[in-house]
């Protein structure tokens, strides 16, 4: 008892910059996923094919992200468990386990890019067939977890520096190429999709950028951080995490921006050799580095790929997190962590690997838009969930979102899932009318598809209205607290 008074003391008498460092940590640890080697992929090609016409989708990705990131961690704060326990709390059997399967497949989407942008690394460096690469990156999996022992903040440390050494990189190459402010003001925030690849790309941007095995993430991680569970406490901890959040995701929105804002200058000069304008043509991972040669000259090939296979190492670590927590809540089973994490490294492999062997770069290159747009798809089975639990009186309390919040988040959350929908349909439908297989063949497919979107809307359907059931907000606790209790939420 004595333990706990000193501990609620201390927090309460810490002056507010240090309570405020005491909870730094989790949201730029979520952050590094918004820097993966999925975003550069997205992000380069979006900018050589559009320039700066979609900045405006990363900027409604980030300011989507904040929010929904924020709602994660005060999740998490208010009611002590993660997502993926409190899905398994509230929803029946078969659909916890559909919930479970969903976010384990979308772990394993957002596994691709990482793997694909390794073999890259390991070919840009070493000169390694891109399906070897394939192969070895399965080994990095088990080199960093055996890493992790010596120091896991260090590790992260060392990785992060890394990443945003290429960042700089490429904010050194923005000041070379000086692109045009008003174009870049004008893609930030006029909404626009002109072309016909514009849509496709838009959603592969959003996500890469918004990814559901991050909410998951994000709501387990501030558990390490003891919370007084008083209104005040509680109340402390949601602002302390939502300015780390904004601060994080502010760094990440400006690199992605750049990354776009360079590969749209670059491919848009005009005096472009003809084996750059060939790249920029079909602009992926392994043949981007002629963008920073304007300020790392001979060296840019080496240093880019050495930045690439730490933006892809420290994206496992977030992946490696999530994957933990998922299994952990929905099923309530401890795995050795090295053990889950090589069966679904395993798992991505297998895809990336044939692709590379058959479609060989350029396959592989628009495998990772193919794994961004299914991690788009897939964002709503998390999202829904967490819209609900943290606007829901049961699970929060008081703690619950404004009327504020739930408007806005909810109109953002429906835009991303309508976009989605209206994009599957769309785009299967032209691939009917203009199929080139046999009528036979394009009727079978049309029939195993069509009640697919369908069994997709009405799983969507029954997620927004499901009524919340279980109770996981403990009033009494809170009361206690406020009237003189002592406890600390471990």
């Amino acid at each position: 008892m004595e333990s706990s008074v000193s501990q609620k003391e201390t927090h309460q008498q810490a002056p507010g910059w240090k309570r405020f460092f005491a909870h730094v940590g989790p949201g730029f640890l979520v952050s590094l996923a918004y820097l993966d080697l999925g975003n550069f992929e997205t992000d380069l090609q979006a900018g050589a094919n559009h320039r700066y016409e979609l900045l405006w989708v990363i900027l409604i990705g980030l300011i989507f992200a904040l929010i929904i990131q924020s709602l994660s961690a005060n999740l998490g704060v208010t009611t002590g468990k993660h997502l993926a326990k409190l899905c398994k709390a509230e929803y029946p059997t078969f659909i916890k386990y559909c919930l479970w399967l969903v976010a384990e497949l979308a772990v394993i989407a957002a596994d691709i890019p990482e793997v694909i942008g390794s073999a890259f690394a390991l070919n840009i460096l070493f000169h390694i067939p891109v399906w070897t690469g394939v192969l070895l990156t399965g080994l990095s999996t088990l080199i960093l977890l055996g890493l992790q022992k010596y120091g896991m903040r260090k590790l992260e440390l060392l990785i992060s520096i890394l990443v945003f050494l290429m960042a700089a990189c490429y904010f050194g190459e923005l000041v070379y190429v000086k692109p045009r402010a008003t174009e870049v003001m004008k893609g930030l925030f006029i909404p626009r999709l002109q072309g016909d690849s514009a849509t496709g790309d838009a959603i592969s941007l959003l996500g890469a950028l918004v990814m559901s095995h991050n909410l998951f993430l994000h709501s387990a991680l501030v558990l390490s951080r003891k919370t007084p569970p008083s209104a005040k406490g509680i109340n402390d901890a949601c602002r302390y995490f939502l300015l780390e959040s904004g601060l994080a995701l502010f760094v990440a929105l400006l690199i992605n921006i750049t990354v776009v804002s360079v590969s749209g200058t670059v491919c848009a000069t005009t005096d472009l050799s003809a084996e750059d304008s060939d790249r920029c043509s079909d602009l992926t991972l392994n043949s981007a580095s002629f963008l920073l040669k304007n300020v790392l000259g001979k060296s840019s090939s080496i240093l880019y790929g050495i930045s690439l296979l730490a933006s892809g190492q420290s994206s496992r670590i977030t992946g490696t997190y999530a994957g933990q927590y998922i299994m952990q809540g929905f099923l309530e089973i401890k795995i050795r962590i090295w053990l889950r994490d090589l069966i679904t490294r395993c798992i991505a492999i297998c895809p990336s690997l044939i692709v590379a062997i058959i479609g060989g770069t350029t396959g592989s290159g628009r495998l990772i838009i193919i794994a961004s747009m299914i991690l788009s798809f897939e964002l709503p089975f998390a999202l829904i969930p967490l819209l609900k639990f943290s606007s829901s009186s049961v699970k929060m309390g008081p703690h619950k979102n404004s009327i504020y919040i739930i408007v806005v988040s909810w109109v953002l959350g429906l835009g991303v899932i309508g976009i989605n929908i209206y994009y599957l349909s769309t785009s299967f439908i032209t691939w009917i009318i203009h199929s080139s297989f046999p009528k036979p063949v394009t009727v079978l497919i049309g029939v195993i598809v069509f009640p697919a979107m369908a069994f997709y809307v009405i799983s969507l359907i029954y997620l927004m209205f499901r009524k919340d059931r279980t109770v996981t907000f403990d009033e009494k606790l809170e009361v206690s607290v406020e009237q003189g209790g002592h406890e600390v939420r471990d």
